[in-house]
């Protein structure tokens, strides 16, 4: 502006003024403050939505009817660990409700107080509140909560809203911001699964998914990576958690210069030394997500909110649970479980609310009450263990199997509490191994595997315990090396196992080398070169090297009679073995094998003196000794021995045992010897049938039992009529 000899320039939003005389000009000006709260509420603040959604259908059902015309004053809560899947179907019903049911979709981040508040301001905006409005409300002037509501009350269309990530129902319940309206439907998603939290709502658990919907997930998003099958190995490998699923389709569906089958992508995860599998899962998320969308890192959220709310044993205890396996543990593992010096025993069952509310790991009902922790949870926060504490949860997880494992288990039904430790045993020792624990540790953490695989041995599941104990070797003897004394023993439990299941070539090879690394080791008269020989004089046996199996077993008892004494429990093994041998006609010359036989009813009396008549040790010697008089053409004298010990096994397995069958199958001969033929076929067809369905149809045991049926049968059909 010019006038005469004045210039003014107006700036932004300045103003010029002209006046004659003198003025007194007072101008306000007032500036709004900028936006803060989310860009749309009408999108889903979503990180990779899903290609399709896999399973949930009974969810959705109930979801979609939620949004069904008129349908209101309903609030459900969508409840489970992070990464299964929640947002997913929130997203899904999202897209449902806006474009096939009609209705407003309003998202809002309930992750904390700040996006809450100022996306349900947001909210209301939408729904139609003033400027006016909002501003008295973000400045405390007014009630927020009551305007949003009163806005979402007075909405002229229905509506859906959704509350993610609500974490802390504390933020959404005590603040106001959950209430119900007949005008719409809202849908919480959260990890916390308390009833408390959520008065009203109606709840639905979410999990993992079933194998065949985890393994479409990876083909919906990297279709050309592999076929079903090879997707569904990858997805059990991820154990069907729906975050890790996306996570490695995601990677897989990216990759440019040198793309990875879906068999490259679990070799990676499985045998790769130099990337651990957390790593590789999270090069699948995209470059903007945030801590949710990461395996690493989504977890230690509520782990975070735990101890903000002043639970840090919470972690404590997670770190512990992250030293075994995702199967079930039996509770009564961390009955009295001291986490020195960050948790007491005292503290154990509130950590363990505080995990359970989070959604962390969940209680499993049964015969044995277990807690069931995701594995890929377990291997995130195992990660993250600082280096310092590795040591000292080791020990303790160690000491907690201990405690609750028998030490010398007894044949017959496997304890379901020992069966469900099973896969424990083995993810401690591969925890501690890649922890890289002191020795000693690894040690006790194989005493571990030994008492499961020899109650799994003794329960007549020969094949799992030869799984653990050879698994057990693989991961031991390159930290231990073959010489080690606990390696030793698996090395020999792994051989028994192989015998017991008929590869007698295989467990033949395997004892001999055992037998010769004891000698070296520990020296020919050590108590478990002892045992080393006397195990490999069964396979010995059957692969009619008798002479050889006989010397081993006779070496075996005299070097325990020498350690332990005539009447140790050890002993008294040894010297049934010897009288089992002692019943092959070439075993050894007549004077030795006569003077072994005659020591039968000395055996028998001693074990009964020492154990009980109904022992199973009694119950061994008494077959053996049946065995030997029946080779000896003694059945008469034979028939009250077997009997009681076939009425003893029966009465200790009455499900069934080899025990039982290997008895049956010598009260079997010796009736057929003393001319009780229909009771022999009677008796011989149970041992047939029994080892079919125990040892397998294949099994040499199994064929000398149906061979044996079949001579019966052929002597008193009319043909063979004697």
């Amino acid at each position: 502006m010019t006038n005469g000899g004045n210039e003014a320039r107006a700036l932004g939003q300045g103003r010029v003024y002209q006046a004659s005389g003198d003025q007194h000009i007072i101008e306000h000006h007032h500036h709004g403050a900028e936006w803060s709260g989310p860009d749309s509420v009408r999108h889903p603040a979503v990180g990779r939505p899903p290609v399709v959604l896999r399973d949930r259908v009974g969810e959705m059902d109930r979801l979609r009817a939620a949004v069904e015309p008129g349908v209101g004053n309903r609030v459900y809560v969508l409840h489970g660990l992070g990464g299964s899947g929640k947002t997913a179907v929130a997203y899904t019903l999202f897209r449902h409700a806006t474009e096939q049911a009609g209705r407003v979709g309003l998202w809002v981040n309930a992750s904390d107080p700040a996006s809450l508040r100022a996306g349900m301001l947001a909210v209301a905006a939408d729904r139609g509140a003033s400027d006016a409005e909002l501003t008295g409300a973000r400045a405390g002037l007014r009630p927020a909560a009551d305007l949003v509501w009163q806005y979402l009350d007075r909405s002229d269309q229905p509506w859906l809203l959704v509350l993610d990530n609500a974490d802390t129902p504390a933020i959404v319940r005590d603040g106001g911001w959950l209430r119900t309206s007949p005008a719409g439907t809202v849908l919480v998603t959260t990890r916390r699964s308390a009833a408390r939290w959520w008065p009203g709502a109606e709840l639905l658990q979410f999990g993992v998914l079933p194998r065949e919907d985890a393994a479409r997930v990876l083909q919906d998003l990297a279709p050309d990576a592999g076929d079903a099958e090879e997707a569904a190995e990858v997805a059990d490998r991820l154990g069907h958690l729906p975050l890790a699923l996306t996570l490695a389709g995601g990677f897989l569906a990216h990759q440019v210069i040198d793309p990875w089958t879906l068999t490259d992508y679990r070799s990676r995860l499985e045998d790769d030394p130099d990337l651990h599998a957390i790593e590789l899962l999270d090069q699948g998320a995209d470059d903007s997500s945030d801590s949710r969308h990461l395996v690493s890192r989504t977890w230690q959220l509520s782990l975070d909110a735990l101890s903000a709310q002043g639970l840090p044993e919470a972690t404590s205890l997670m770190r512990l649970l992250a030293c075994w396996a995702g199967d079930p543990l039996p509770l009564k593992t961390l009955a009295g479980a001291p986490i020195a010096p960050l948790l007491s025993p005292s503290r154990v069952e509130s950590a363990l609310r505080g995990l359970l509310d989070h959604s962390l790991t969940e209680v499993v009902t049964g015969e044995v009450r277990g807690l069931r922790t995701h594995g890929i949870i377990l291997d995130s926060v195992a990660r993250a263990v600082p280096a310092d504490q590795r040591q000292g949860l080791a020990e303790t997880a160690v000491r907690l199997l201990l405690a609750v494992l028998p030490e010398v288990p007894e044949r017959g039904p496997l304890d379901p509490v020992v069966l469900q430790l099973s896969p424990h045993v083995v993810a401690l020792l591969r925890r501690v191994a890649g922890w890289r624990a002191e020795a000693s540790v690894v040690e006790a953490a194989l005493d571990c595997v030994l008492r499961v695989a020899v109650a799994v041995h003794r329960s007549g599941d020969y094949a799992s315990a030869f799984s653990l104990a050879d698994e057990a070797v693989t991961v031991a003897e390159p930290l231990l090396g073959a010489d080690n004394l606990r390696v030793l023993r698996l090395r020999r439990r792994a051989g028994r196992s192989l015998f017991r299941l008929g590869r007698f070539a295989e467990a033949e090879a395997a004892l001999r080398q055992v037998l010769a690394d004891c000698e070296r080791v520990l020296g020919p008269d050590h108590p478990d070169t002892l045992e080393a020989a006397l195990r490999l004089s069964g396979p010995l046996h059957n692969l009619e090297q008798v002479a050889d199996a006989f010397s081993l077993v006779r070496r075996a008892a005299e070097g325990r009679e020498r350690h332990f004494g005539r009447l140790h429990p050890l002993t008294l093994i040894a010297r049934s073995i010897l009288l089992e041998e002692a019943a092959a006609p070439q075993a050894a010359g007549a004077a030795a094998r006569s003077e072994v036989i005659a020591g039968g009813p000395a055996l028998v009396a001693d074990c009964r003196a020492v154990s009980g008549p109904d022992h199973q040790m009694t119950l061994g010697s008494e077959l053996n000794y049946a065995l030997a008089l029946f080779r000896a053409d003694r059945p008469e004298e034979a028939l009250p021995y077997i009997r009681h010990a076939v009425a003893g096994f029966e009465r200790m397995h009455p499900q069934g045992h080899p025990s039982t069958f290997a008895a049956r199958q010598t009260y079997s001969r010796v009736l057929d010897a003393l001319g009780h033929h229909d009771e022999a076929v009677e008796q011989c067809e149970a041992v047939v049938e029994g080892r079919r369905r125990l040892l397998g149809p294949a099994h040499p045991w199994t064929r000398t039992a149906e061979d044996l049926l079949a001579q019966y049968r052929s002597r008193t059909s009319p043909e063979g009529e004697r």
